[in-house]
């Protein structure tokens, strides 16, 4: 069992991390369209390749850590080596050049596809310590509670931050630069403490031999792996859409762009309030029943926030913080069951391929990312979004049907896939059985 010290010193990774990932899903392409002042056509672009080049990579980290050996294990090494790298390669993503517009956009290219490989770098092998730390199936629901609790305490951090801080500089290009100076440095100290509170205690079996043919194996004929892949690309999907366009609805559809801060604070504390019943909520009803009724509970939320009038602002926060709190059991549980499906892709197959189960997980994920991030720049061009003035009503309708439809759509599509999910407590108490007794 892993005491709370090891638990909490793993999970504070995932502070730092969220201060990088929440601050480009929310706040980039905002600072592109309105800072860099690049079109939102070129953000797009800019989104749409550097996070497919970022998804690519993942396969590769994941192959490049499975076969690293050190003394200091397999995946840990990467948090040492890459904390500081990547930090330096944010404060330049949120960085604004002296260039002409053309200029603006190769340097918007160079820097976020720069910041998605050292992210890779850092995060593929952070999120595959999981499996290593533990082989419980229900501590590693515990584990992914506590690592989900620091992840929204950085989101809380950025989302609530970001707003407050970049006002008190003189500008919002240098207020951003600055901010995310600052978030560089919290984040390189958290990854070193994650990196020194950790050990790889499950580790393959000592005579493996890992082939590219074995790491394919473990994904694409890992069926439970499939359903969980598919899990997070939809919750992903969800996910961005909603961080990315929150800030357009209230700048443009309600008129409050002070009230940002407020909005993802509040529905970051009803997610953290929320957190304690998931693992409950997974004992109870498995980990794919709790995705479902998370994944309802957002559907039921999105439709009144549809519904709510954007002049209702006190209204729309509550609707939201709900929507929120919906996620929880899919921002957790998502985490706690692709290291289950290391254990079935090693039962069925005779090899632990962990890097290449994780990477695959969250190439997926990233092109959720992808394809979300891009997908709202592309809509709000095609809706006539133009920025720093008064929008259409068609343009303010393209908004609000992308905060509340698009996540009705997807969680349907989530609910319906968790009920191919077959990989319970029971079957995978029986996989580590007889994982031991063949040791």
């Amino acid at each position: 069992m892993m005491g709370w010290k090891k638990s909490v010193g793993y999970a504070v990774g995932d502070l730092g991390i969220n201060l990088y990932f929440i601050s480009s899903m929310t706040f980039l392409l905002y600072f592109y369209t309105d800072v860099l002042e690049i079109s939102a056509a070129a953000a797009a672009g800019v989104l749409l390749v550097a996070r497919i080049v970022d998804a690519v990579t993942d396969p590769i980290m994941g192959a490049i850590a499975e076969r690293t050996n050190t003394r200091w294990g397999r995946l840990r090494p990467y948090l040492l080596l890459g904390a500081i790298p990547l930090g330096g390669i944010t404060v330049l993503t949120f960085t604004v050049p002296d260039l002409d517009e053309s200029g603006r956009v190769l340097w918007a290219y160079a820097t976020y596809i720069g910041f998605g490989i050292l992210y890779t770098v850092v995060t593929i092998p952070y999120s595959a310590l999981t499996a290593s730390l533990t082989n419980d199936y229900e501590e590693r629901t515990r584990l992914s509670t506590w690592r989900m609790a620091f992840a929204f305490a950085g989101a809380a951090a950025v989302t609530v931050g970001v707003p407050a801080l970049v006002p008190l500089f003189e500008t919002e290009a240098v207020g951003y630069q600055a901010v995310m100076g600052l978030f560089a440095v919290v984040a390189t100290v958290l990854l070193v403490l994650a990196f020194f509170s950790t050990e790889e205690v499950i580790k393959p079996p000592a005579q493996q031999q890992l082939g590219w043919r074995d790491s394919m194996q473990a994904v694409f004929a890992n069926g439970p792996l499939m359903i969980v892949i598919g899990l997070f690309t939809l919750g992903m999907l969800s996910f961005t859409v909603r961080q990315t366009v929150a800030i357009y609805y209230f700048t443009y559809n309600i008129g409050r762009p002070d009230l940002i801060g407020l909005f993802f604070g509040l529905g970051l504390a009803v997610m953290f309030v929320g957190l304690p019943f998931v693992p409950a909520l997974a004992a109870r009803f498995g980990k794919a029943g709790a995705i479902q009724i998370g994944a309802l509970f957002t559907i039921a939320s999105s439709v009144g926030f549809y519904l709510t009038p954007a002049s209702d602002y006190e209204w729309t926060i509550f609707w939201g913080c709900l929507v929120a709190l919906g996620g929880a059991p899919v921002a957790v549980l998502g985490w706690a069951m692709i290291p289950d499906t290391v254990e079935y892709a090693q039962w069925k197959h005779g090899k632990r391929a962990d890097g290449a189960v994780y990477a695959s997980a969250s190439f997926f994920q990233k092109l959720g990312k992808a394809v979300g991030g891009a997908g709202v720049a592309l809509a709000l061009s095609a809706a006539g979004y133009v920025a720093n003035q008064e929008q259409t009503p068609d343009t303010l309708e393209a908004i609000k049907q992308m905060l509340t439809c698009v996540p009705i759509v997807l969680m349907s599509l989530a609910i319906v896939l968790a009920r191919f999910y077959i990989l319970d407590n029971a079957l995978h108490a029986r996989i580590r059985e007889e994982l031991q007794s063949s040791d």
